[in-house]
């Protein structure tokens, strides 16, 4: 597909920012594509960016398990995988998109625009593996090692492995909560969104009777551990709900519930179609439609670039 003179200098301002210079203007503008936009123009042979998300996720993987271990050489596997799950999260990828507003250089299709695509977590997240795939592709591992170290270099130096719960937040909320006296926390999958092959569920979380905060992830695993990061971000509400000062039980308002959406979804069966999780055996009981539901994995299939 032809690259318009006005794309052309928007590539030309994320060049800069990332301070990458890029051979090829096409494969960059791939990345920053969406499946939306390309499924929109089969007929100028215009491609999406997953199959760059798939490699860069894999060399995002290699770069920080490489860089821990060289930072912490004593460390168990343990500790560091936790670590890893921390810098290569969706959250902190988010954060890092956001710092390159890569989201005003996305390509999306007018759905996808007016439900707030360019905000969306997952698709930033998504287009900022692919990037990293893109400069893996230009340059080597040596042009990717020195952009992520560049990118991470501030996480990665305030990492804390004494304190660090890894992408384990529904472990974490769990201990706090048991260790007050509270009741075991609760997740529900209450919506699902997108195409069968890439779900986004969203799930609740209860607490002594209160919606406590919502989390939206590619499997419900994920979605379960958005939603317990979102409660531990929120450490007021969480100490009122288990102090039982958050007002009458079963009883919510729009301030009970801390959530992150992606734009709109649909929702499942009623009561006796809902698919459910309790505390420490939600992965037990849960229902997911993703591949990438085994230790928070982004990538998605290989295809040919």
């Amino acid at each position: 597909m032809m690259i318009s003179l006005e794309r052309e200098k928007l590539l030309s301002e994320l060049e800069q920012k990332i301070g990458h210079s890029f051979r090829s203007r096409a494969l960059l503008d791939r990345a920053l594509t969406h499946r939306s936009f390309a499924n929109e123009r089969l007929d100028e042979n215009c491609r999406h960016n997953e199959a760059l998300e798939f490699l860069g996720d894999s060399v995002l993987g290699l770069v920080v398990s490489a860089w821990l271990l060289e930072r912490f050489p004593e460390l168990s596997e343990g500790k560091l995988s936790k670590m890893k799950a921390f810098l290569v999260s969706e959250p902190s990828l988010v954060e890092l998109a956001g710092k390159l507003e890569l989201g005003s250089y996305i390509l999306l299709n007018r759905g996808e625009e007016k439900t707030g695509g360019r905000r969306k977590r997952t698709l930033l997240a998504d287009a900022y593996e692919a990037l990293i795939g893109v400069i893996y592709i230009e340059g080597g591992l040596n042009a990717a090692e020195r952009f992520l170290r560049r990118e991470l270099r501030d996480k990665m130096l305030s990492i804390d492995p004494r304190s660090m719960i890894g992408g384990d937040y529904k472990s974490a909320l769990q201990e706090r909560m048991q260790a007050s006296g509270a009741s075991v926390p609760d997740y529900q999958v209450v919506e699902m969104s997108g195409p069968d092959h890439r779900r986004i569920f969203r799930v609740e979380l209860r607490a002594a009777g209160h919606s406590l905060a919502t989390g939206e992830g590619r499997s419900i695993k994920l979605a379960q551990q958005e939603a317990a990061r979102i409660a531990l971000d929120a450490p007021a509400l969480l100490d009122n709900i288990i102090a039982g000062q958050a007002g009458t039980p079963g009883v919510e308002t729009e301030s009970d519930c801390l959530s992150t959406t992606d734009g709109e979804s649909q929702s499942l069966p009623g009561p006796d179609g809902d698919i459910s999780a309790r505390g420490t055996d939600a992965s037990e009981q849960e229902i997911s439609l993703d591949p990438e539901d085994e230790a928070g994995a982004r990538g998605v299939a290989a295809t040919d670039f």
